[in-house]
């Protein structure tokens, strides 16, 4: 056991004293550590591809600006020819989201329930459709509402900015950061680190690529079989399936739900309720037995209560993105802790020195 001295403590308090320095930092500069984030996620992404151009004989700053001019056109494609279509079936979804609708819809519902169950009192939902509408639509909500829109496109904005910048130096100067780093590594620590930094990246990059892929083909499949359902609005529903998807457990049921309601809500009645909820069956058929064993090779390899765990926290603490990136920051801990958990066991580090 080591021996209490003066010097010992100093040297704790400035450890302690930087520690709350940078969770202030982070604190305080949470937006921009987020962006930084996203940049080093697009980076392992589009790494691979880089290093093949930079194999062929290309300079690698040029790879690395032609790969993210690419990703920028492609952005670019999208937002002036399917973004459009989007915000125009996002519109007329909200035309047809009016209290006449809802009452009709509720009255239909009602009507089944009646049925089912006589002594349920009448008018028990038809009545208080204009109460739920009347919390839903009030002068202050919409306000905050619409700052908030004002303060996501000034976000957007600012990343559009920041980000592509970002992953340029990422993929240019990763290596270079990377020693930099390790300078400040003990070396005591430095093979444990070093084993802990190349799994984060290849386990984060693994993620991201899979999902980023499976989405895709799980948003293109519920738009093609949702219009062939008779969807008006199927392409902007399936963007929504195929983003939900993401999240383990709950984005198949909010898939579900979500075709549900527009298809509900698009006709005034049930009509399309069971070909919708048989194109989302089909497609998560698809993603289970087809996708899922053929793009995620190994998962996170944590027991499913803890992912729900993760799950539930992210959505606490962050809503949507908080659910979105709870199997990441899940999969980063377990690494993490099996890492030096193993290093302390069969390297004897971290431990005091007699």
């Amino acid at each position: 056991m080591k021996r209490f001295t003066l010097e010992r403590f100093f040297k704790g308090l400035i450890y302690a004293i930087l520690l709350v320095l940078v969770v202030l930092l982070f604190y305080r500069f949470s937006t921009l550590i987020i962006y930084g984030l996203i940049a080093l996620i697009f980076s392992y992404i589009l790494d691979p591809l880089v290093n093949r151009m930079q194999a062929s004989g290309m300079n690698r700053t040029l790879s690395i600006a032609i790969v993210i001019s690419s990703v920028l056109l492609v952005i670019i494609w999208i937002s002036t020819t399917i973004l459009p279509n989007i915000g125009n079936q996002i519109a007329g979804l909200a035309r047809q989201f009016n209290i006449e609708t809802a009452m009709a819809v509720a009255a239909q519902v009602e009507f089944k329930i009646l049925e089912a169950i006589p002594f349920v009192p009448e008018g028990f939902l038809v009545n208080n459709v204009p109460v739920i509408f009347e919390q839903l639509f009030q002068v202050d909500d919409v306000q905050k509402m619409v700052g908030n829109l004002v303060g996501v496109f000034t976000n957007i904005f600012t990343a559009v900015l920041i980000i592509p910048f970002a992953t340029f130096f990422f993929l240019k100067d990763g290596f270079k950061l990377r020693r930099q780093f390790l300078k400040f590594v003990p070396n005591s620590y430095f093979e444990t680190t070093m084993t802990i930094i190349d799994k984060i990246e290849t386990g984060i990059g693994r993620h991201f690529k899979g999902v980023g892929l499976q989405s895709l083909i799980v948003a293109l499949t519920s738009w093609i079989l949702l219009s062939i359902a008779g969807l008006n609005n199927a392409l902007s529903v399936g963007l929504a399936v195929g983003i939900s998807n993401t999240i383990p457990y709950f984005g198949p049921i909010i898939g579900y739900m979500l075709s549900i309601i527009i298809a509900i809500f698009e006709t005034g009645d049930f009509s399309l309720v069971l070909y919708c909820i048989l194109a989302i069956m089909a497609v998560q058929i698809l993603d289970n037995v087809v996708l899922q064993p053929a793009i995620f090779s190994k998962s996170a390899d944590l027991h499913p209560l803890y992912i729900l765990l993760f799950i539930l926290m992210g959505a606490e603490l962050a809503g949507i993105i908080g659910m979105l990136i709870a199997i990441p920051i899940a999969t980063i801990m377990r690494v993490i802790i099996t890492e030096i958990s193993w290093s302390v066991k069969n390297y004897q580090v971290f431990k005091a020195e007699s």
